[in-house]
């Protein structure tokens, strides 16, 4: 079939195999390119196939050289319906996976469901006895609770009191004055329930009640914190509740691995361009304004330059010590936060509008990261052809 974007909002609606798989192989020389890093060799990421999580079972991969399990959520193809480009990504790097002779398992379903934790730990008994390093990087609008069934659903809301700021639509290049409600407390309690804590202490639970978890275990999690700009709308909005939550998790999971000497951090990261971020106000806008600048000042990283760094600056370091903050945080978005750079950011956003800009700020740079999550306005690819949609995942579970 022909396959082109097709959009709604912040979606989109379609993914190119091909584009896809040439993303997820750009990745792997990126990785493989510098000396191997000695760590962890049997890893298993939780929301593997896109994102930070893709980026980070490429780095284990082809970085450790280590095994590594995915779980994700994806759809896959029917005739005539493109696959989620999660489904192509991980399609793709099975296949390298396999043409360096290294093991790939995949798990598809609801990783906050209890089947899809037992369906992984049955896996990790079979091919490996255990793991020594569990990512988690699960980014979802809901969760059902495996106890309850009650569903929850995330939303992206200050907390007290309506946010006002610039906003663009990153399609047209409009900049517009957006207007963000308050949360609800109901509404701060369920964004938790699906984006803090707690399903990451049950996967945690599990594995080490499986007697699957290695001695000295290490688990990290995803978190971002941003500057003051974003501050109302991220970290103090409905959201930070949620990473708060996260972190606070850490530290009782570091607590229960203790006595194996495990440890649990969590890796707080640069924004970037992922299907997550799209979706929130005024967010399109800082990064198009901090990309630009970063991009000037050489200093730019996408999701595989961050993880990279995170796995050679920090997690597997020669001395064996993992630099942290005083909350105990990794902190990976140390060159976005630079004082230089977001002194340059203020000033740029009071500039914005949409006349301004194609000037301050590099919305066309954020387009083209947008559209290539999903395989498009990738080079080398003739999108013009026609292009086989049903691509397998030969070792899904």
């Amino acid at each position: 079939m022909l396959i082109e974007p097709r959009t709604r909002g912040f979606i989109c609606l379609t993914a190119h195999p091909g584009g896809c798989a040439s993303n997820v192989s750009r990745q792997i020389a990126y990785m493989s390119a510098g000396r191997p890093i000695s760590g962890a060799r049997k890893v298993l990421v939780i929301g593997a196939s896109t994102g930070f999580g893709l980026s980070s079972r490429i780095a284990a991969a082809f970085t450790l050289r280590a095994s590594t399990i995915g779980v994700f959520f994806e759809k896959p193809p029917v005739p005539g319906k493109t696959a989620s480009p999660g489904w192509y990504n991980t399609a793709a790097f099975e296949k390298e996976a396999a043409r360096e002779g290294l093991y790939a398992g995949n798990i598809n379903g609801d990783a906050f469901s209890d089947e899809i934790k037992q369906q992984t730990i049955a896996l990790i008994k079979k091919d490996w006895g255990e793991t020594d390093l569990v990512i988690y990087s699960l980014a979802s609008p809901a969760r059902k609770h495996p106890v309850t069934g009650e569903l929850y659903k995330s939303v992206i809301k200050p907390i007290g009191e309506t946010y006002k700021n610039k906003t663009v639509d990153f399609h047209t290049g409009q900049v517009s004055e957006i207007a963000i409600p308050p949360a609800t407390g109901k509404e701060v309690d369920d964004t938790v329930e699906v984006m803090g804590g707690d399903d990451w202490q049950r996967w945690i639970d599990a594995l080490s009640a499986a007697g699957v978890l290695a001695n000295g275990a290490v688990t990290i999690a995803y978190s971002y914190i941003g500057p003051s700009l974003t501050v109302p709308i991220y970290r103090n909005g409905s959201i930070g509740a949620a990473k708060d939550d996260l972190e606070k998790a850490a530290s009782q999971i570091t607590s229960k691995l203790a006595a194996s000497g495990g440890k649990a951090y969590v890796s707080v990261n640069k924004a970037l361009v992922t299907q997550a971020s799209a979706a929130i106000p005024v967010i399109p806008l800082y990064i198009s304004i901090l990309f630009r600048i970063m991009k000037e000042k050489g200093i730019h990283e996408g999701c595989m330059e961050q993880i990279l760094r995170l796995f050679r600056e920090r997690l597997f370091t020669s001395d064996g010590e993992v630099e942290v903050d005083a909350q105990g945080r990794i902190r990976i978005d140390d060159l976005e936060m630079r004082a230089d750079v977001q002194k340059e950011v203020a000033a740029r956003w009071k500039l914005a509008s949409t006349q301004t800009l194609p000037e301050i700020a590099d919305l066309n740079g954020y387009r083209d990261d947008f559209f290539s999550l999903f395989g498009f306005g990738i080079a080398g690819i003739d999108y013009a052809l026609d292009t086989e949609e049903m691509i397998a995942i030969r070792s899904l579970v």
